[in-house]
């Protein structure tokens, strides 16, 4: 049986559902931490030593009443090494890679624990779903998944734990964000006739070379004489990701460096200079800034006011959820009797979508999806109306959290998306802005009262919220 990615996928969850905030410290060693929290894996279970003896664990880190346990760490740096090498990478230094996975750790078990604390929730139902859709990225089923974890040694409780807890940080940061990313039409409005809006946004990527505060005129040309030879290894060809990876301080290093879009108006007026000097594939001169000398990459730019023709598709959906009763082959077996119903001419799709569909949205109006383009209802979706014509229906395909689906296409038309697609790119910039500060407030102020004590020397600047790359752990 081949073996996968499992759980780098699982990785992939925990590390895209945060970004670090702009300064922060750990607290005093000298609180008296407690570990009754059971450390869990990002990996799930170890497999077991060739020799049949289990390595004896021992504690890397104290966060608050969990720990964080040297299985953890090598397990999940062993996925990311993976990854960092199966995308053409170079892999940090171990010391390096070491400090970069701990801090995500650290951050990781912060946010579940604040996420129980809340009182957040995350169902069996929910799980499944996550589960399924892992599956099906792998191109297998469930049960094909199971096995094929258990001959690699991938415990699959553990497994499921892990994507409950990074479900667990995503509803955290989606509950932070949304309840401080409300936006009106005022402040649209404003946004769009500001000189600033016309700048666009631009796709960066970051190599920072960090200094210590207070840092002195030694570590200073250090750390300038690093960006210059990686300035010089990035003119030779090398890889921007891959350096990021190897060589940076920042939280984003592990994904190559990507800061994700930013709007030209919110950065440095310093940077915006520089930056619209840029044409995309272009890197700057290491900057001096308070956290070290940066060097940035500009990947992308997109500005506003471009005109937008979209295709709109109208179509029918008809939905089918497994749930206490119906089992997953029962969902299926109706919906192929309702498909066979509609196109052999026995019954209208309306009719039977307002009868039979699971579908909250659309079963009312008989299944009518409105216009829409071809994102806004899913990948799936968008990809297949997309290759359809109109009246034409079609087969039940499955979705990855189980439901059986039917979609019947109208038409389509040519439409004028300019001003909708003007206001919801500055809606979405505002409301980003906004969720972007709260939820680096909302880490702040998590970190204010948290205890974490790094017990290994070697790792003892592993500070997830270090703002010059050195750290402020303390070993024990």
């Amino acid at each position: 049986m081949k073996s996968f990615p499992l759980a780098s996928l699982v990785l992939t969850l925990a590390t895209a559902a945060f970004t670090l905030p702009a300064s922060a410290q750990l607290l005093s060693p000298n609180a008296p931490p407690t570990t009754s929290a059971q450390p869990t894996s990002l990996l799930g279970a170890p497999a077991p030593a060739s020799n049949g003896v289990q390595p004896l664990d021992r504690i890397i880190a104290v966060v608050n009443d969990g720990v964080i346990m040297q299985s953890q760490l090598d397990q999940t740096m062993a996925t990311v090494a993976h990854q960092i090498e199966s995308s053409g990478g170079k892999l940090p230094p171990q010391g390096v890679l070491e400090k970069q996975v701990l801090q995500r750790l650290i951050l990781n078990q912060l946010l579940v624990q604040k996420a129980h604390d809340n009182g957040v929730r995350v169902s069996d139902d929910q799980v499944d779903a996550a589960v399924a859709n892992i599956a099906q990225q792998n191109k297998m089923s469930v049960t094909q998944m199971q096995a094929a974890m258990q001959q690699q040694g991938i415990d699959y409780a553990s497994f499921r734990q892990q994507l409950r807890d990074q479900l667990l940080v995503q509803a955290v940061q989606q509950q932070v964000m949304q309840s401080s990313s409300q936006v009106s039409d005022a402040e649209i409005d404003n946004l769009i006739a500001s000189p600033a809006f016309k700048q666009g946004e631009v796709q960066l990527g970051r190599i920072l070379v960090g200094l210590p505060e207070g840092a002195d005129a030694k570590q200073i040309a250090a750390a300038q004489a690093k960006a210059n030879q990686i300035e010089g290894e990035l003119k030779a060809g090398k890889s921007f990701a891959s350096l990021a990876v190897s060589d940076s301080s920042a939280p984003e290093a592990l994904d190559g460096g990507n800061l994700g879009w930013r709007r030209v108006d919110e950065l440095p007026p310093a940077v915006q200079q520089i930056v619209n000097s840029l044409q995309p594939g272009q890197v700057t001169q290491p900057l001096r800034d308070a956290s070290g000398f940066t060097i940035l990459k500009l990947e992308a730019k997109r500005t506003p006011g471009t005109k937008q023709i979209v295709t709109e598709y109208h179509a029918l959906h008809l939905m089918i959820k497994p749930n206490a009763v119906l089992t997953q082959q029962g969902a299926k077996d109706k919906i192929e009797k309702l498909y066979h119903e509609i196109v052999d001419g026995h019954a209208s799709f309306q009719t039977l979508a307002k009868r039979d569909s699971d579908d909250p949205t659309t079963a009312n109006n008989g299944g009518d999806m409105g216009w829409f383009t071809v994102d806004e209802w899913g990948r799936e979706v968008g990809k297949l109306v997309a290759s359809m014509k109109p009246g034409q229906v079609s087969q039940p395909f499955e979705s990855p959290d189980g439901s059986w689906h039917i979609i019947k296409l109208l038409g389509t038309r040519q439409a004028d998306k300019t001003k909708d697609i003007e206001r919801a790119q500055a809606r979405q910039a505002i409301a980003e802005r906004k969720g972007r500060q709260a939820y680096e407030q909302f880490l702040r102020d998590m970190e204010s009262s948290a205890y974490i004590s790094i017990r290994d020397p070697a790792l003892a600047d592993a500070d997830p919220y270090a703002t010059n790359g050195s750290g402020s752990g303390s070993a024990q």
